[in-house]
């Protein structure tokens, strides 16, 4: 989903800066609001350890970029783990991962479905018809958007002069957002060590309320983004120029982003689908394996830049989305060498997303 290059946790606190400059510059648009979130998150953490107990000084980590997505205030990432193509689960020993509590294990490797250029409009059409059912509510002003998900991530260990890939563990992510974008809650072991979580709402510490956009929309934004596919097609390319490796890759996950972790409206919902399938080198990809192991059909385009294939996976016979994922397909040079064809980056399924009353409120299954 974006030009995936490695990123180093600052050994101390004079890094910081230099790193989330560097971040910042590196990412594409879509991408920024999630990882800072998680930076600063695993940045807070490393300083309260080096203050209790320094950590040895020949011990780096740098994760690989990850398909991130912004929701209005802070991202709200769906995922979870596979491992070699069944259902995916994180390692649940090893060493830390640097964030929050969770362990890490073995890199996520899968089996490559095989892509085809054949079916996309096709598929996309089906889909299209059923992402969008008339009982999809609105979001009234005084309402929350709940979103649940299991995610995992593969990632670069280094330790002294030696690297090499490991995963944290799969977990669970829950995330409130007003249509506004103003006011949210946020519960995720990889960004935060409370159980409890932590508010999103707005302004930050800092007072900046972001306005919102394609790269952190809100419910009442996407409201207001144009239905007809060419129309919006124009639009993504537009303000997503110059960012990523591509303008077609960039549209493509800018798409996934808006598809994956908010709540478009429904004729919004449909217009992304149709304006995908116009976007050239988007694939369909016989087998895909969710974060919970289910296996279904995906709407794909292979990134040229990293060799990394972002996978939209719905199933098979309903065409409801499931989860999304990105794929290692092509070998790379560099520290990246290590990432072999299989590996999965990230992976994640969307467990509940619904409508509530309240921040905090989970929804009943049956929602």
């Amino acid at each position: 989903m974006s030009a995936h290059t490695s990123r180093h946790v600052p050994d101390d606190g004079e890094d910081t800066a230099r790193l989330l400059s560097r971040t910042a510059r590196d990412l594409p648009a879509g991408r920024h609001e999630l990882h800072k979130e998680r930076l600063m998150a695993r940045i807070e953490q490393e300083q309260r350890m080096q203050v209790a107990s320094p950590p040895p000084a020949t011990t780096r980590r740098a994760r690989l970029t990850r398909p991130a997505i912004a929701l209005p205030a802070l991202a709200a990432a769906v995922a979870a783990a596979v491992v070699t193509g069944t259902a995916l689960s994180g390692g649940n020993g090893g060493e830390g991962g640097g964030a929050g509590h969770l362990a890490t294990g073995p890199a996520l490797t899968t089996r490559i479905g095989a892509a085809s250029p054949h079916g996309v409009t096709q598929l996309l059409d089906q889909v299209s018809l059923v992402s969008a059912p008339d009982d999809h509510p609105a979001v009234a002003a005084d309402q929350y958007v709940y979103i649940e998900s299991r995610t995992a991530d593969t990632f670069i260990k280094t330790v002294g002069d030696r690297s090499s890939l490991a995963s944290h563990a799969l977990h669970t992510r829950q995330v409130w957002y007003s249509p506004d974008g103003t006011r949210g809650w946020l519960i995720d072991p990889a960004v935060n060590d409370s159980p409890a979580g932590e508010t999103l709402t707005l302004p930050d510490e800092q007072g900046n309320t972001p306005v919102a956009g394609l790269n952190h929309p809100s419910y009442d934004y996407l409201a207001k983004l144009p239905t007809d596919p060419d129309a919006l097609l124009a639009k993504i390319y537009d303000e997503t120029e110059g960012h990523g490796n591509s303008p077609d890759q960039e549209a493509f996950t800018t798409i996934g982003d808006l598809l994956g972790e908010s709540y478009p409206p429904p004729a919004l919902t449909k217009a992304l689908f149709k304006a995908a399938a116009k976007i050239p080198g988007v694939v369909t990809v016989n087998d895909a394996v969710d974060a919970v192991g289910r296996h279904g059909v995906a709407v794909a385009r292979l990134d040229e830049g990293s060799g990394q294939r972002e996978e939209w996976i719905f199933d098979q016979r309903t065409h409801v989305f499931l989860g999304q994922r990105s794929v290692q397909v092509r070998e790379v040079g560099g520290q990246e060498a290590l990432i072999e064809p299989g590996t999965v980056l990230h992976t994640s399924a969307v467990l509940r997303r619904a409508v509530v009353d309240g921040l905090k409120e989970v929804p009943s299954r049956a929602g």
